[in-house]
């Protein structure tokens, strides 16, 4: 096992891994830019450098800064955790021919993975089912109308290099083609500093699930089962559970997409923590759509379903033990769901809220699990993701884990800012959630039942109002009943 490990990323991930870290006595390292320099990381590490400015172009995407610290410190590896430089084949590389270990896959695995057409190929190859699209990225204009007319409208654009709904844009009409095109590859190149950009057929209302696998590096692989991700705003997840609904009524297609995973991650030569994304439709149809070569943000619902420590078996594999674990051994018991909690105004279409934290009260209790990254008193810098904290619960049954995590919601506040908890615990008692009817446009159909509960309920109060001033009697008019209503209410009076 390592000696000391540079932790090479910020927020509640970076603090999930410095806690690992210390449960196996290896001293942590911490890196920060301007922004974090108070950043809880950086106060729970037992060591910590400064690598510039605040922009992640100057400080956490600078690879050569990052390793000039870990040689500087005496460090034997690097972790790095998701985004940024995670799934950067180049700073695999480097990380290698300086001596240092890179804890995830090879560079090699990254490269056929970590790019999402080199993947399509690799499981075309290995006869995995895949989104029908191009196998190559889009370079000119010309070459995107031709392609995107083949497959019909609509059609989606996708960063070749880097997940997360960075660089994705949906596309209705060849009108449109040009401009989701160019800004795409921009946001592309800001996030993955790479612009490329794919294009394949859109899959109307489908089920995201991805699967985790785990290999060690003497070729052997297994599956840790599935993960549902299918509610999403702009493209990115905020809620995922395990196991999915639909394996509760099908498992055999648990069985099926494990396999066809694993048949991609062997055809890779791939070792360390990874996910294999697939789409599924109406008629459980699945279809690959790209490998995460990296540890995943939503991996906290697999941990708490089977038990296992996904960041303890990667520090063993990287440092080249063998994986122990048969895939007869992996048991899923419960049911557990995360909730991804934002500096964000729901109300306001999502945009990031940063901010000071004035007040923080934080869920606790039976089955309830926290992965945060801040504390009263912290800023929530402009600069970043406003991802605050991961909040799962576990509970026997999906219902229970409902209950549980409607119960926690109740009691998460953070004060001088907004947040997206009161927008959860809308979710959680929405009819079509709690009978797990999910898809990729489950926010969609929310948002429409919400208005016009809404609408209803203004009509009840206008003609509440109307019979009231009829027969001259005073009135309350009734009042809208929705908890994100009254959280908010709350907050404003704290």
């Amino acid at each position: 096992m390592f000696r000391k490990v540079l932790v090479a990323n910020r927020g509640e991930i970076a603090v999930r891994l410095i806690r690992a870290l210390r449960e196996f006595s290896i001293s942590s390292v911490a890196v920060y830019s301007d922004a974090d320099r108070a950043s809880l990381a950086v106060a729970l590490a037992d060591e910590a450098i400064h690598l510039g400015p605040s922009p992640s172009s100057e400080s956490y995407l600078r690879g050569d800064k990052i390793i000039a610290a870990a040689l500087r410190l005496g460090v034997d590896a690097i972790h790095p955790g998701y985004g940024f430089l995670s799934e950067n084949a180049d700073f695999a590389q480097a990380c290698h021919d300086a001596g240092l270990v890179f804890i995830g896959p090879f560079a090699g695995a990254i490269r056929k993975m970590g790019s999402k057409t080199a993947a399509r190929k690799l499981a075309i190859a290995a006869g995995a089912p895949v989104v029908p699209g191009t196998e190559a990225p889009i370079n000119r204009i010309e070459d995107a109308r031709a392609t995107a007319s083949t497959l019909g409208y609509p059609v989606l654009l996708k960063a070749a290099a880097g997940g997360g709904g960075k660089g994705m844009r949906r596309v209705d009409r060849e009108a449109d083609l040009e401009s989701a095109l160019r800004d795409a590859s921009s946001e592309a190149l800001h996030a993955f500093q790479n612009g490329e950009v794919y294009i394949e057929k859109l899959v109307l209302e489908p089920r995201h699930i991805e699967i985790q696998i785990l290999g060690d590096q003497h070729g052997h692989l297994i599956h840790l089962g599935e993960r549902e991700c299918s509610i999403q705003r702009r493209h990115q997840k905020v809620i995922e559970e395990c196991p999915s609904p639909v394996m509760l009524l099908h498992p055999e297609l648990r069985e099926a997409m494990g396999e066809a995973a694993l048949k991609i991650a062997r055809a890779a030569g791939y070792s360390n923590a990874g996910t294999m994304e697939f789409l599924v439709d109406r008629d459980r149809n699945f279809y690959f759509l790209e490998m995460n070569t990296r540890l995943q943000v939503e991996h906290p619902v697999t941990e708490l379903v089977t038990g296992l420590d996904l960041v303890e078996w990667q520090l063993r594999i990287a440092s080249g033990e063998h994986l122990t674990l048969q895939q007869q051994d992996i048991r899923w018991s419960g049911s557990a769901i995360e909730c991804r909690i934002y500096a964000e105004d729901p109300e306001n279409n999502f945009l990031p809220f940063p901010g000071p934290i004035t007040y923080l009260r934080e869920p606790s209790g039976p089955g309830l699990r926290l992965d945060s990254g801040v504390y009263p008193g912290w800023t929530v810098p402009l600069e970043y993701d406003p991802l605050l904290a991961k909040l799962a619960a576990w509970a026997p049954s999906r219902d229970r884990a409902i209950q549980r995590m409607t119960r926690a919601m109740a009691e998460y506040t953070v004060g001088g800012i907004r947040t997206n908890t009161a927008f959860f615990r809308e979710v959680l008692a929405d009819p079509e959630f709690q009978a797990g009817r999910l898809s990729t446009s489950f926010l969609d159909g929310f948002f429409a039942r919400r208005t016009t509960a809404e609408v209803d309920l203004d009509a009840e109060a206008a003609v509440a109002l109307v019979a009231a001033m009829e027969h001259g009697k005073p009135t309350t008019a009734p009042t809208a009943s929705s908890r994100w209503v009254t959280t908010g209410r709350d907050e404003n009076l704290q």
